[in-house]
């Protein structure tokens, strides 16, 4: 039986594996949906490194020589985290070189505490960057408003970027044009741009998480039957048809003479990566979200939960464009209702923020409890 997940590359789209696990690195575990599952590049956040770190015994080893050299909960955590990274660059790298540098990254991301501070964010891209020391690395900064200027002035001093906590399609046209204006730029003052990549990831199945929730809020609201069943109809809908409509416009915005005259200079789109594809809600299907926004020149990245279950009984076509005026309608159906676009899309970014903010400063607590947990064993011994 054919992989689903091998077919995906059949309509265009990229399977990056939403995780970085020590234990997996070490079990073959990696290497294998490398080779079966056709995966073609890596990404994390604080979230990620939080539950594999803090979990297991699998970082004890190194964490045990970093307590003894003396080094700082943060020196710790950069060494544990750089180490994973560079392993998967180079794990990552024969799928870079045979795709030209399309596919094969890896992706680290700044602190999140460094959301509202563009030169710190800046300044912490280009040092993150000289550590790894990969070509195959892409650092992820949000897509805040302080993280747009970030993201041009990073991407202009030849570093790959991911942009990570788009939710709405007026932050997605400002990554699109801080990316161009670095390309123009760095074209411009006749450096290269054939070697710089990029993907703006645009997060889905929270947004449906929050709309249904404002959604059910209205329906205990009302007593009209018929204003509870248009309520219940609109459930579900918001997040695809953001997706879509944010697909269109990417189709637009890289078939524009202002694109072209970079792509003759070696210049590659900035391809839309679908993050947060899970399926939150058990009510819907569990491949849900990977299964609607199929399509050529997209990243989907899948947790494990989602990999192992697109493999067992996903359905592969091209989809991402399938009523994509029945998209626009969704979007303004919920307008209608009250649900707007501006707020939803705006919390969604403050509460992803946060939420990165709050598994860091976990990460942080983690480490600080093992190193505590290996010094008392090395003390005892």
């Amino acid at each position: 039986m054919t992989n689903p997940l091998q077919q995906l590359k059949n309509y265009g789209q990229s399977v990056w594996y939403d995780n970085i696990d020590r234990a997996q690195l070490a079990s073959g575990q990696f290497q294998r949906m490398l080779n079966e599952d056709g995966i073609v590049g890596v990404t994390a956040n604080p979230t990620i490194f939080e539950k594999s770190i803090s979990a297991g015994h699998a970082y004890d080893e190194q964490m045990s020589e970093l307590i003894k050299a003396g080094k700082s909960t943060n020196e710790i955590y950069e060494a544990l985290v750089i180490k994973d990274i560079q392993t998967v660059a180079d794990l990552l790298r024969p799928v870079y070189d045979k795709t030209e540098g399309q596919d094969g990254y890896v992706s680290l991301e700044v602190s999140p505490e460094l959301a509202n501070d563009t030169s710190g964010t800046i300044s912490e891209a280009k040092r993150f960057w000289g550590m790894v020391n990969r070509p195959n690395l892409m650092i992820k900064i949000p897509a805040t408003p302080a993280g747009i200027p970030a993201i041009y002035e990073t991407l202009r001093a030849g570093i790959n970027v991911n942009i990570t906590l788009i939710f709405s399609i007026e932050s997605y046209r400002d990554v699109v044009d801080a990316y161009l204006r670095a390309l123009e730029d760095r074209n411009g003052a006749g450096e290269d741009i054939s070697s710089i990549a990029s993907v703006a990831s645009f997060f889905v199945s929270r947004v449906d998480t929050l709309v249904d929730k404002l959604l059910e809020e209205k329906i205990k609201a009302t007593s009209d039957s018929a204003e509870q069943q248009k309520l219940k109809s609109l459930e579900g809908k918001a997040a695809i048809a953001n997706a879509r409509v944010v697909y269109q416009d990417f189709k637009r915005l890289f078939s524009t003479p202002r694109f072209e005259s970079l792509k003759h200079a070696g210049a590659h789109v900035q391809r839309p990566l679908w993050a947060s594809t899970s399926t939150k809600n058990p009510a819907y299907r569990d491949v849900l979200y990977a299964e609607e926004l199929i399509g050529p020149d997209t990243v989907d990245t899948m947790p494990l939960e989602t990999i192992e279950k697109f493999r067992d009984h996903g359905k592969v076509s091209n989809t991402v464009e399938n009523d994509t005026e029945g998209a626009k309608t969704a979007l303004a159906e919920l307008e209608k209702v009250g649900i707007h676009y501006a707020q939803v899309t705006k919390q969604l970014q403050d509460e992803g923020v946060q939420k990165f903010a709050d598994s860091f400063h976990q990460l942080f607590e983690g480490i600080e409890s093992k190193k505590q947990s290996i010094q008392a064993g090395q003390a005892a011994r």
